[in-house]
């Protein structure tokens, strides 16, 4: 009996002292180090946050900018998602002007706005991006719809508290004023994968879409995600990468895992591949906490 009640109050001891107090506890959560300039992660069930590295602070975001291009289009009211869209001449020149990447997108094609919503997501098409603006934005011009669309993004941003976000582009490519946080970046995926299209898309590899041409016959579009958590980090499920001078190399990423699901966010990462890494110490981390 006084065996048993020895174990016991030992055992209290140590919970009552904290399980972080042991040597080999506390080496298997050590605190992980990042490349990138900014880092957060936080348990989506509950918003608790795991990690934070500079996580207020505004910076460019590039290409994460189309988790919000998706969450505008997937709460526009009375929503189809197989409404086609004709590709316009503009979209390709954009692409061209601004270097920018594409999903290949062929002027005279009709794609639906699901279709879209791939193209946007997984080869980060930022043609797919401008033809959703001007699709959902309002407006007698294609000009005042993407001012209207990009109004939105921004209205959205608002609603969520985004309070360290601001757009100036539909697709990352803008004028120095698009800018975000980890943590409200890492909200914002939050709340877009509360949408089951959203989930679809940013957990897809890879797909491959039947589209019809101008001449009425059918082409088909194979797209890859630049995501490449997707099949090597388990658990993986979304949701998007980006780049550019200024952003450097930047992604949000999801995880789940025995029934928890983890979700963050690294900006200005030094390169493709310390982004990746970033994202995997963190979840690594994450999933320990």
């Amino acid at each position: 009996m006084s065996r048993v009640s020895a174990v016991t109050i030992t055992a209290g001891a140590v919970i009552s002292a904290g399980a972080l107090t042991t040597p080999a506890h506390a080496a298997t959560i050590a605190v992980p180090t990042i490349t990138a300039q900014g880092g957060f992660v936080m348990n989506n069930g509950t918003g608790a946050a795991l990690f934070s590295k500079a996580a207020d602070t505004r910076r460019s975001t590039g290409s994460t900018t189309k988790i919000m291009t998706a969450r505008v289009v997937l709460a526009q009211p009375h929503l189809n998602l197989d409404t086609k869209v004709t590709i316009q001449k503009a979209y390709s020149d954009y692409i061209v002007s601004k270097g920018a990447s594409s999903a290949h997108l062929i002027v005279g094609d009709k794609v639906t706005v699901r279709q879209l919503l791939y193209g946007l997501m997984l080869p980060s098409g930022c043609d797919a991006a401008y033809a959703l603006a001007d699709k959902f934005g309002t407006g007698t011009s294609r000009a005042a719809r993407v001012k209207s669309f990009i109004g939105k993004m921004n209205s959205t941003a608002k609603s969520l508290g985004l309070k360290n976000t601001h757009f100036d582009s539909f697709d990352g490519i803008g004028s120095g004023a698009n800018y975000s946080t980890p943590r409200d970046l890492t909200k914002l995926a939050s709340n877009a994968m509360k949408y089951a299209d959203f989930r679809t898309v940013v957990k897809t590899k890879s797909t491959k879409q039947k589209v019809t041409t101008k001449s009425g016959g059918y082409r088909y579009m194979t797209w890859t995600n630049t995501n490449t958590l997707l099949g090597s980090y388990s658990g993986t499920i979304g949701v998007k990468t980006g780049s550019g001078p200024a952003a450097k190399y930047c992604l949000v990423f999801a995880a789940t895992r025995n029934g928890k699901t983890v979700i963050g966010t690294v900006l200005a990462s030094s390169s493709a591949a310390n982004r990746t890494t970033d994202a995997t110490k963190l979840m690594n981390y994450a999933f320990k906490k």
